[in-house]
């Protein structure tokens, strides 16, 4: 396996990943939501939903830097 191999599937996975991650958040964003007077207190996140939002940054950064890499993998090779 080729390292550009290995930062492609890096790349894919992370990006399902976040997919994923950010469509199982909970946030306020009913037809209100839109207009904007949601009805909804701001709260604090707590248990899994604390861990899903940090698991999408940690994603997010992931996948930002598997593009950078192999943007700048031809360069270094």
């Amino acid at each position: 396996m080729s390292i550009d191999l290995i930062i492609q599937i890096v790349t894919a996975t992370s990006a399902v990943l976040m997919i994923v991650a950010i469509l199982l958040q909970q946030r306020g964003a009913s037809l209100g939501a839109g207009f904007g007077s949601s009805g909804e207190l701001y709260t604090t996140r707590r248990g899994f939903d604390k861990n899903l939002y940090e698991a999408t940054i940690i994603l997010a950064v992931i996948f930002v830097l598997s593009i950078l890499t192999s943007l700048f993998l031809p360069a270094l090779v």
